[in-house]
């Protein structure tokens, strides 16, 4: 008798639940109310990492069971939790903007109004309430109107985060063979900035790397390079290295001063080891930037004629230039000094050249 005085405690309320067998939790229709047991609907949370702000929905997951769910089971025009049991909620862990509308970081109940052919999409400041029941409209912090579509059937509610990009992706509700896609995106240079200069009151500023790798994620993004120059004078001050004067010499290019930065890119290289500038080269070979690999392991070679690294690069050159038995010759020379860990992998490239193929990226 109790079970059923909840239930009409609850229509008294203007509680509507999804009705049918579907939804019992109990063969006699009830629902578990003193003790946490199994659910039909079942929670579930998923989290997308956008840059550094983690977007996480939890929600619990009601089965289609062989209704009739749009304009029926869940009404067309009123508020509905976007799942089933507690709130469906969406945490931002930093400031986000949704169909281009700004939000602040924190947790929303999200509730949706479906239509025929577009649903609006609420983002509450109310988190804490049961489903959509006591929904007011006053606690919005955001709408925006989507659109619905046809989609590949779905027997358990879900949600997923699609087209995920460097700085956005779709947040998609699935359910039976609909899809309702909201767009999310945040400013990652921005975050990812304010963490820097977090980070650096830390651990990561009382070394070069620190200020070296916070001035590359500027120089990568061509975000703020005054300030990427003055991390890397930073870095300089606390040990200048090949790395950091490299690094500099590209702000500076990217900034237009081009004497500044070839006079720097000269200091770099007089800095730099033959590994590194081996590394390098190969990094720019990877970034298909082949003439300047090249340029580099010309300058390597005259530097260190002798050493396993450099016959590579020679090699490497001779392969380019479809010279494979120099090119063999060279590599089987940087096979005899070369590290036990690099034997194996210059081995393969012998086996290439062998068969006349170039071995550069």
């Amino acid at each position: 008798m109790r079970k059923i005085l909840v239930c009409v405690a609850g229509v008294a309320f203007g509680v509507v639940c999804l009705t049918g067998t579907a939804q019992a939790q109990f063969k006699n229709g009830g629902q578990a109310t003193e003790l946490k047991l199994p659910t039909l609907s079942q929670r579930a949370s998923t989290t997308q990492r956008i840059g550094l702000t983690d977007i996480t929905i939890n929600y619990c997951r009601p089965l289609v069971g062989g209704r009739k769910l749009w304009g029926s089971e869940v009404p067309y025009g009123k508020p509905w939790r976007a799942g089933a049991n507690d709130n469906t909620t969406i945490t931002f862990t930093d400031d986000m903007s949704v169909e281009g509308k700004p939000l602040a970081a924190g947790t929303y109940g999200l509730h949706m109004i479906p239509a025929a052919d577009q649903w609006t999409v609420i983002f509450s400041k109310n988190s804490t309430s049961w489903g959509s029941f006591s929904y007011d409209d006053k606690e919005d912090a955001v709408r925006v109107t989507v659109k619905p579509h046809d989609a590949e059937m779905q027997e358990a509610l879900l949600f997923t985060f699609d087209d995920v990009k460097p700085d956005s992706t779709d947040a998609t509700l699935r359910w039976a063979k609909l899809a309702v896609p909201f767009h999310v995106s945040v400013d990652v240079n921005a975050i990812v900035y304010g963490s820097i200069k977090n980070q650096l009151r830390n651990t990561g500023g009382f070394t070069w790397g620190g200020y070296d790798e916070a001035a590359n994620y500027l120089l990568d993004n061509n975000y703020k390079l005054d300030e990427a120059l003055k991390l890397e004078d930073r870095s300089i001050a606390s040990e200048e290295r090949f790395e950091n004067v490299l690094g500099k010499s590209q702000i500076l290019a990217a900034m237009g001063k081009k004497q500044e930065a070839d006079a720097l890119q000269a200091k770099a290289y007089s800095l730099a080891s033959g590994l590194q500038l081996h590394f390098y080269g190969r990094g720019l070979q990877f970034q298909k930037r082949q003439d300047e690999a090249f340029t580099i392991f010309k300058m390597n070679i005259q530097k260190h004629p002798n050493e396993w690294y450099t016959h590579g690069e020679q090699a490497r050159m001779a392969s380019a230039h479809g010279d494979f038995d120099t090119a063999v010759k060279e590599m089987n020379l940087a096979l005899t000094n070369a590290p036990d860990q690099a034997k194996n992998g210059i081995k393969g490239l012998i086996a290439r050249l062998e068969k006349k193929e170039d071995i550069n990226p």
